[in-house]
Protein backbone atom coordinates (compact mmCIF):
# COMPACT_ATOMS: atom_id res chain seq x y z
CA UNK A 1 0.00 0.00 0.00
CA UNK A 2 1.17 3.22 -1.00
CA UNK A 3 0.73 6.48 1.11
CA UNK A 4 -0.04 9.31 -0.46
CA UNK A 5 0.35 12.87 1.35
CA UNK A 6 -2.07 15.86 -0.27
CA UNK A 7 -0.24 19.29 -0.18
CA UNK A 8 -3.28 21.52 -1.95
CA UNK A 9 -4.84 24.63 -0.12
CA UNK A 10 -8.41 24.37 -1.58
CA UNK A 11 -10.18 21.68 0.29
CA UNK A 12 -12.38 20.34 -2.34
CA UNK A 13 -9.65 19.43 -4.54
CA UNK A 14 -8.13 17.31 -1.55
CA UNK A 15 -11.29 15.96 -0.76
CA UNK A 16 -11.68 15.15 -4.79
CA UNK A 17 -8.37 13.96 -5.15
CA UNK A 18 -8.98 11.29 -2.36
CA UNK A 19 -12.29 9.91 -3.76
CA UNK A 20 -10.02 9.24 -6.96
CA UNK A 21 -6.99 7.79 -5.79
CA UNK A 22 -9.03 5.67 -3.08
CA UNK A 23 -10.46 3.67 -5.25
CA UNK A 24 -7.12 2.25 -6.92
CA UNK A 25 -6.35 -0.82 -3.83
CA UNK A 26 -2.49 0.15 -3.42
CA UNK A 27 -3.05 3.50 -2.95
CA UNK A 28 -4.12 5.72 0.07
CA UNK A 29 -4.49 8.86 1.56
CA UNK A 30 -3.29 9.21 4.71
CA UNK A 31 -3.10 12.79 5.20
CA UNK A 32 -4.03 15.96 4.41
CA UNK A 33 -2.53 19.76 4.45
CA UNK A 34 -3.44 23.05 3.47
CA UNK A 35 -0.20 25.00 3.78
CA UNK A 36 3.51 24.71 4.19
CA UNK A 37 3.61 24.74 7.80
CA UNK A 38 1.09 21.77 8.35
CA UNK A 39 2.58 19.80 5.30
CA UNK A 40 5.86 19.85 6.90
CA UNK A 41 5.07 18.66 10.48
CA UNK A 42 2.44 16.19 9.03
CA UNK A 43 5.06 14.75 6.56
CA UNK A 44 7.29 14.18 9.62
CA UNK A 45 4.69 12.77 11.32
CA UNK A 46 3.69 10.32 8.90
CA UNK A 47 6.15 9.69 6.67
CA UNK A 48 4.38 8.63 3.94
CA UNK A 49 5.46 7.38 0.26
CA UNK A 50 4.22 10.03 -1.74
CA UNK A 51 3.64 13.70 -1.11
CA UNK A 52 1.56 15.25 -3.63
CA UNK A 53 1.86 18.90 -3.83
CA UNK A 54 0.66 21.89 -5.37
CA UNK A 55 2.67 25.10 -6.16
CA UNK A 56 0.53 27.47 -5.01
CA UNK A 57 -0.08 26.88 -1.34
CA UNK A 58 -1.30 30.77 -0.23
CA UNK A 59 -2.40 33.68 -1.68
CA UNK A 60 0.76 35.57 -1.55
CA UNK A 61 2.54 33.26 -3.82
CA UNK A 62 2.23 31.35 -6.60
CA UNK A 63 5.32 29.23 -6.00
CA UNK A 64 5.54 29.13 -2.32
CA UNK A 65 5.38 25.17 -2.98
CA UNK A 66 8.44 24.91 -4.40
CA UNK A 67 9.93 25.66 -1.19
CA UNK A 68 7.86 23.29 0.54
CA UNK A 69 8.96 20.74 -1.90
CA UNK A 70 12.51 21.56 -1.31
CA UNK A 71 12.17 21.06 2.93
CA UNK A 72 10.65 17.62 2.56
CA UNK A 73 13.59 16.57 -0.09
CA UNK A 74 16.23 17.69 2.61
CA UNK A 75 14.06 16.19 5.30
CA UNK A 76 12.65 13.34 3.90
CA UNK A 77 15.22 12.17 0.72
CA UNK A 78 13.18 8.80 0.18
CA UNK A 79 9.94 10.51 -0.09
CA UNK A 80 8.50 10.68 -3.82
CA UNK A 81 7.42 14.31 -4.16
CA UNK A 82 5.52 14.72 -7.37
CA UNK A 83 4.03 18.18 -8.40
CA UNK A 84 0.05 18.62 -9.37
CA UNK A 85 -0.26 22.58 -10.27
CA UNK A 86 -2.13 24.51 -12.77
CA UNK A 87 1.09 26.48 -14.05
CA UNK A 88 3.12 24.51 -16.72
CA UNK A 89 5.91 26.77 -16.96
CA UNK A 90 9.26 25.80 -18.57
CA UNK A 91 11.43 27.33 -16.07
CA UNK A 92 8.80 26.21 -12.95
CA UNK A 93 9.40 22.48 -14.16
CA UNK A 94 13.34 22.78 -13.77
CA UNK A 95 12.84 24.56 -10.68
CA UNK A 96 10.76 21.42 -9.38
CA UNK A 97 13.27 18.81 -9.95
CA UNK A 98 15.90 21.05 -8.47
CA UNK A 99 14.22 21.37 -5.21
CA UNK A 100 13.99 17.49 -5.31
CA UNK A 101 10.47 16.64 -6.73
CA UNK A 102 10.27 13.54 -9.03
CA UNK A 103 7.51 14.03 -11.05
CA UNK A 104 5.44 17.05 -12.27
CA UNK A 105 1.92 16.89 -13.87
CA UNK A 106 -0.61 19.60 -14.76
CA UNK A 107 -4.07 19.56 -12.65
CA UNK A 108 -5.80 18.47 -16.16
CA UNK A 109 -4.12 15.02 -16.12
CA UNK A 110 -6.13 12.19 -16.76
CA UNK A 111 -6.70 10.07 -13.53
CA UNK A 112 -5.18 7.24 -15.10
CA UNK A 113 -2.04 9.59 -15.88
CA UNK A 114 -2.31 10.96 -12.36
CA UNK A 115 -2.31 7.27 -10.84
CA UNK A 116 0.88 6.16 -13.11
CA UNK A 117 2.66 9.19 -12.03
CA UNK A 118 2.46 8.25 -8.13
CA UNK A 119 3.35 4.83 -8.78
CA UNK A 120 6.05 6.04 -10.45
CA UNK A 121 7.14 8.42 -7.81
CA UNK A 122 6.80 5.95 -5.29
CA UNK A 123 9.53 3.58 -6.79
CA UNK A 124 11.53 6.12 -6.88
CA UNK A 125 11.13 6.82 -10.77
CA UNK A 126 10.74 10.13 -12.34
CA UNK A 127 7.16 10.95 -14.04
CA UNK A 128 6.18 13.81 -16.10
CA UNK A 129 3.14 13.73 -18.00
CA UNK A 130 3.73 14.64 -21.97
CA UNK A 131 3.54 18.31 -21.72
CA UNK A 132 5.88 18.95 -18.99
CA UNK A 133 8.83 17.00 -20.37
CA UNK A 134 8.69 18.56 -23.71
CA UNK A 135 9.10 21.78 -21.51
CA UNK A 136 11.92 20.47 -19.45
CA UNK A 137 13.63 19.36 -22.42
CA UNK A 138 12.92 22.79 -24.83
CA UNK A 139 14.07 24.54 -21.32
CA UNK A 140 17.55 23.07 -20.93
CA UNK A 141 20.00 24.35 -23.13
CA UNK A 142 24.04 25.21 -22.49
CA UNK A 143 26.96 22.71 -22.18
CA UNK A 144 28.31 20.88 -19.56
CA UNK A 145 28.10 17.20 -20.38
CA UNK A 146 29.93 15.70 -22.61
CA UNK A 147 27.96 12.88 -25.47
CA UNK A 148 31.17 10.79 -25.82
CA UNK A 149 30.69 10.11 -22.15
CA UNK A 150 27.23 7.78 -22.54
CA UNK A 151 27.24 5.02 -24.95
CA UNK A 152 24.60 4.45 -27.52
CA UNK A 153 22.81 2.10 -25.50
CA UNK A 154 22.69 5.24 -22.03
CA UNK A 155 21.86 8.04 -24.83
CA UNK A 156 19.18 5.39 -25.77
CA UNK A 157 17.82 4.64 -22.26
CA UNK A 158 18.29 8.40 -20.92
CA UNK A 159 15.96 9.76 -24.11
CA UNK A 160 12.91 7.33 -23.19
CA UNK A 161 13.70 8.58 -19.33
CA UNK A 162 13.21 11.71 -20.74
CA UNK A 163 9.80 10.76 -21.36
CA UNK A 164 8.84 9.75 -17.86
CA UNK A 165 8.66 6.35 -18.81
CA UNK A 166 9.29 3.59 -16.23
CA UNK A 167 12.30 1.09 -16.31
CA UNK A 168 10.16 -2.07 -17.60
CA UNK A 169 8.46 0.27 -20.10
CA UNK A 170 12.18 1.24 -21.52
CA UNK A 171 13.06 -2.30 -21.50
CA UNK A 172 10.62 -3.04 -23.65
CA UNK A 173 10.94 -0.44 -26.21
CA UNK A 174 14.52 -1.37 -26.21
CA UNK A 175 13.81 -5.13 -26.15
CA UNK A 176 16.09 -5.83 -23.12
CA UNK A 177 15.23 -6.26 -19.38
CA UNK A 178 14.21 -3.85 -16.58
CA UNK A 179 17.01 -5.26 -14.80
CA UNK A 180 19.55 -4.34 -17.40
CA UNK A 181 17.87 -1.01 -17.48
CA UNK A 182 18.64 -0.04 -14.10
CA UNK A 183 21.94 -0.94 -14.71
CA UNK A 184 22.04 1.48 -17.39
CA UNK A 185 20.35 4.32 -15.35
CA UNK A 186 22.45 4.04 -12.44
CA UNK A 187 25.38 4.35 -14.85
CA UNK A 188 23.78 7.50 -16.07
CA UNK A 189 23.15 9.15 -13.33
CA UNK A 190 27.31 8.31 -11.97
CA UNK A 191 28.16 9.67 -15.17
CA UNK A 192 26.22 13.00 -15.21
CA UNK A 193 26.69 13.49 -11.59
CA UNK A 194 22.76 13.04 -10.53
CA UNK A 195 21.86 11.57 -7.81
CA UNK A 196 17.85 11.14 -9.44
CA UNK A 197 16.58 10.29 -12.54
CA UNK A 198 14.39 13.61 -13.02
CA UNK A 199 18.12 15.53 -12.00
CA UNK A 200 19.64 13.25 -14.99
CA UNK A 201 17.03 14.18 -17.28
CA UNK A 202 17.65 18.03 -16.23
CA UNK A 203 21.81 17.74 -17.12
CA UNK A 204 21.24 15.79 -19.75
CA UNK A 205 18.76 18.03 -21.62
CA UNK A 206 21.50 21.29 -20.54
CA UNK A 207 23.99 19.28 -21.99
CA UNK A 208 22.27 18.89 -25.34
CA UNK A 209 22.07 15.09 -24.89
CA UNK A 210 18.45 14.94 -25.45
Amino acid sequence: MTGIMLVDDHAILRQGLRSVLEREPDLQVVGEAASAREALALADRLVPEVALLDLKLSAGSDHDGLAVCRALSARHPTMGLLVLTTFLDERLVVDAVHAGARGYVVKDVDTTELVRAIRAVARGESAFDARSASAVVRSLNGTGVREDSLSERELEVLRLLATGLSNSAIGSELFISATTVKFHVSNIMRKLGATRRAEAVHLAGKGGLI
